[in-house]
């Protein structure tokens, strides 16, 4: 049994002072990951600050139009909100599409973002892995690959990113508030996370102490034709073997507006920028979908067993983005 602080912190300032005052500290909120990696013995925290009863559970409308995301919402309770699934269908879909039942009431917004890859290897202190222990090397290189990354992956981490949610908010340009040591600052969500590169234990630019305080949803996003669709091994409660996320404005038959991002393929949700920029101002047609994907996806460099991930998640996106363009008028 391993003993370890528990703190309650009543601020948000309060949380931050007692995270920094103990070196192993971790914040707990929902708990639905960092509890079952201190069952494993992946995380072996010496404290834990609890921040589940601070004042970041609610959703609130800024003047500008667009939607702040307290970093303590229940997956459940964002998924059914109104506003979510009348103005970002996208992120609702993706939410009912990772956790439900009672994992859903309990995982937060911030917890969500936050969760740590289910890669065998990471979760399983016997087997090398250069996430948990840096410089023990990757397990999965040469052993059981089939769920890993295709894209942006380097020879220290082939693991991916499992957040549903994730996918969505990056392709609909959420930004992420912090507040640490520091002060607040605010970043985009497809900046707060990494990729492997040298340093695979660290999967985003969190500063030391910085905690999630919310996200928010922009207003130019906001009532876009958007989707999310996902493939997995069984019907639910499974991780993604690929998705995708779609944000797709048309006028007048040109693609005036998108956002593409991938689930699965990566160490974090994948931002398909190379699509974006082939498909933008271009005719909303399948050929042009398809051109516009193969052209993000020929930077995949998959592993044996992960070379069914690059059709998978090219046929994804084509259906999806075809579903969601207008169909051409008649002659």
């Amino acid at each position: 049994m391993r003993s370890f602080d528990h703190v309650r912190a009543r601020t948000v300032e309060e949380a931050v002072q007692a995270f920094t005052a103990r070196p192993g500290a971790r914040y707990l909120a929902g708990g639905t990951d960092l509890v079952d990696l201190m069952r494993l013995g992946v995380e072996r925290p010496t404290a834990l600050i609890d921040i589940s009863r601070l004042p970041l559970d609610r959703l609130q409308q800024l003047p500008d139009g667009s939607l702040r995301i307290g970093a303590t919402v229940r997956n459940s309770d964002l998924a059914a909100h109104p506003l979510v699934r009348r103005r970002y269908p996208v992120l609702s879909q993706a939410l009912l599409a990772g956790a439900s039942g009672r994992p859903g009431d309990a995982a937060t917004t911030g917890g969500n973002l936050l969760q740590r890859t289910r890669c065998t290897y990471f979760h399983d202190p016997g087997k090398p892995c250069n996430k948990r222990e840096p410089g023990s090397g990757c397990g999965a290189l040469d052993g059981v690959h089939r769920d890993h990354a295709v894209l942006g992956h380097s020879p220290h981490c082939i693991a991916t990113h499992p957040s549903d949610m994730a996918v969505a908010l990056a392709a609909l340009d959420a930004r992420v508030e912090l507040y640490g040591p520091e002060g607040a600052r605010t970043v985009d969500l497809t900046d707060f996370y990494r990729l492997p590169e040298d340093h695979p234990e660290r999967d985003t630019d969190l500063r030391a102490g910085e905690l999630v305080t919310g996200v928010v949803l922009p207003a130019a996003t906001a009532g876009a034709p958007s989707a999310y669709r996902k493939v997995r091994d069984r019907a639910s409660y499974a991780f993604a073997l690929a998705s995708v996320a779609v944000v797709l404005r048309v006028g007048d038959g040109l693609v005036t507006q998108v956002g593409l991002a991938f689930g699965a393929l990566a160490h974090r949700p994948w931002r398909a920028r190379v699509a974006e920029a082939a498909l933008l101002g271009e005719a909303a047609t399948p050929a042009v979908f398809a051109s516009a994907v193969d052209l993000e996806l020929a930077a995949a460099r998959p592993l044996p067993d992960t070379a069914y991930k690059v059709p998978l998640a090219r046929d994804l996106a084509l259906d999806v983005l075809t579903r969601l363009a207008p169909a051409p008028a008649p002659l």
